[in-house]
């Protein structure tokens, strides 16, 4: 397979990935990625670690974020690409942050109403930033010994619609995009067909962000059913979009959305880093 020398879309231990940023980068350089953009979850803290580590790979390091906002009652995420690492990117990461940690204090409050034990402590532990997501409770509560293992722990307590499923107070999908403009990056839809909507939302969502100022959508990514490619490609073609592609890195565990895995763009797009060139 012809895999893309781009991959616009990973997390490292900053937020709920498993590696340190410094060790994504080396990863990506050795799976033959040419150019990465680390877009961890509400945070650009291993950012800084990854540049230092990519001018020594030889590798180009694009600044990211996976920003998480809502539109419609459904939370979705919009990737921040080559922006500025300025005061306004500070003050976006510190109002998620906030979220989050209210966010993981109600997961927390849930699971122990369930009588499972206390594992806020451990799961902020185990987030080396120390905001935890899901899987830094799943680990925890592994490690509590109530549960066998992360994926026991996802079916029964933290997969979509389990307890552990805490919609957050997310900001509006416009004002995301805006945040983004404002530091002179560009946005993009990540997954497109990852949110349980239907074609006909998925097409009004991206109007919407379109009008909005968002310019691109995530048109190859890692796990996507057949088909679903040309279906993105089409809707780029549709809305006059951007397209981008990642792996959406997470761990060496999950080697399907191993990073430099993914298939090049459909050569009838334009790739995003054309349009912020």
């Amino acid at each position: 397979m012809n895999y893309s020398p781009y991959d616009l879309h990973c997390h490292s231990n900053m937020s709920d990935g498993a590696l340190p940023p410094a060790e994504v980068v080396a990863r990506a350089k050795a799976n033959g990625v040419e150019v990465l953009a680390l877009t961890d979850h509400d945070t650009v803290a291993g950012i800084e670690e990854a540049q230092f580590e990519a001018r020594t790979q030889g590798i180009s390091l694009i600044p990211g974020i996976e920003l998480s906002c809502q539109w419609q009652g459904h939370t979705v995420h919009v990737l921040g690409l080559n922006f500025k690492m300025d005061a306004r990117i500070a003050d976006i990461q510190a109002r998620q942050t906030r979220t989050r940690m209210d966010r993981a204090r109600t997961i927390s409050h849930r699971l122990e109403k369930k009588g499972l034990p206390e594992v806020y402590s451990r799961a902020c532990a185990l987030a080396r930033s120390g905001i935890p997501g899901r899987p830094h409770f799943a680990q925890a509560l592994v490690e509590s010994g109530r549960l066998k293992n992360q994926q026991e722990a996802f079916k029964k307590y933290l997969g979509s619609g389990k307890v552990g499923d805490v919609k957050a107070g997310w900001p509006q999908l416009a004002e995301v995009v805006e945040w983004i403009l404002a530091s002179e990056g560009v946005a993009v839809i990540a997954h497109p067909r990852k949110y349980s909507m239907s074609l006909t939302k998925l097409r009004q969502m991206i109007e919407e962000f379109r009008d909005a100022g968002g310019i691109g959508l995530e048109v190859v990514v890692s796990g996507q059913k057949q088909g679903e490619t040309g279906m993105l490609a089409d809707l780029c073609m549709r809305y006059g979009m951007c397209a981008s592609v990642g792996s959406d890195f997470h761990s060496t565990d999950f080697l399907w959305a191993d990073l430099g895995r993914v298939p090049v763009l459909p050569a009838r797009l334009t790739p995003v880093w054309e349009c912020w060139a």
